[in-house]
């Protein structure tokens, strides 16, 4: 009897390390990962977002990663696993729509961009000259933009100096980033004296406090769409519309207009 109950307490015992290891499995199926190609200029802007959205929804997780639109797009088109796409430029979406990649139905605009001239504030350049003018000062040697070639920020930059008359003034004098975060980094760094950056990377937390900016007039480039989609291969979608519904309730417009967003339906 007594080598019995041994046993008995023996597997009793190696019951008591397993059975809460069973648990970890069942748990982590009950959450669900969406995972979403942003642009850069929302890296500050869905930080906020994500927490306040994860807090109402328990059991839904972001895996965000930022870039350039134009790289994810291309990423996009050769079958690069994300969930959802958010871009700075509607047409990338609205293209991967055309190639069959991702659901026409989920096509949505969900804010407008603008750019503006930034400069740390130990600047002395004077930000108040008309136009983009200011950035004929003869002080400034580097003018940091996003890389037109792919990045929607950087082609507005562009579209803009060369709307404002100063492109080939000051065209020796720039670089460029990899996306507008990294052209953040290179002016806030002081890599660069200025930069055209997204309004939304002027208002973050980063780099409020450590600058000034003036915005370029809206008609020195084209209206700067900012949309997204659910890439037709996801198998998260019902997750990926609760945070559409989210961005669209009136705590995620806030969010988008407290980083400098307009939102589509105040812009007619």
């Amino acid at each position: 009897m007594f080598k019995i109950g041994a046993k008995i307490a023996s597997v009793l015992a190696a019951a008591a390390f397993v059975l809460p290891q069973t648990n970890l499995p069942a748990q982590a199926a009950s959450e669900t990962t969406v995972s979403i190609a942003a642009a850069a200029d929302l890296k500050f802007a869905m930080a906020e977002l994500q927490e306040a959205f994860e807090a109402e929804n328990k059991t839904i997780k972001l895996k965000i990663n930022y870039g350039a639109s134009g790289n994810f797009f291309t990423q996009l088109s050769n079958g690069a696993p994300f969930d959802v796409f958010m871009s700075a430029d509607m047409s990338y979406p609205e293209k991967l729509v055309e190639k069959g990649l991702a659901d026409k139905d989920s096509l949505f605009q969900y804010a407008i961009g603008e750019i503006v001239i930034w400069v740390p504030n130990s600047s002395k350049i004077d930000l108040n000259k008309p136009g983009m003018d200011s950035l004929l000062d003869p002080e400034i040697k580097k003018i940091a933009i996003a890389n037109p070639k792919h990045a929607p920020y950087g082609r507005a930059a562009e579209a803009a100096l060369k709307k404002l008359g100063v492109y080939d003034k000051i065209e020796s004098k720039l670089v460029l980033g990899e996306n507008i975060a990294q052209t953040a980094q290179y002016v806030e760094s002081g890599a660069a004296d200025v930069g055209i950056l997204a309004v939304s990377l002027a208002l973050s937390p980063a780099m409020k406090p450590k600058g000034r900016y003036v915005k370029v007039p809206l008609d020195a480039y084209p209206e700067m769409r900012q949309g997204a989609v659910f890439m037709s291969a996801s198998k998260n979608k019902e997750a990926a519309k609760a945070l559409v519904a989210f961005m669209n309730s009136e705590t995620g417009k806030k969010i988008l207009y407290k980083y400098g967003f307009s939102l589509p339906e105040k812009k007619n």
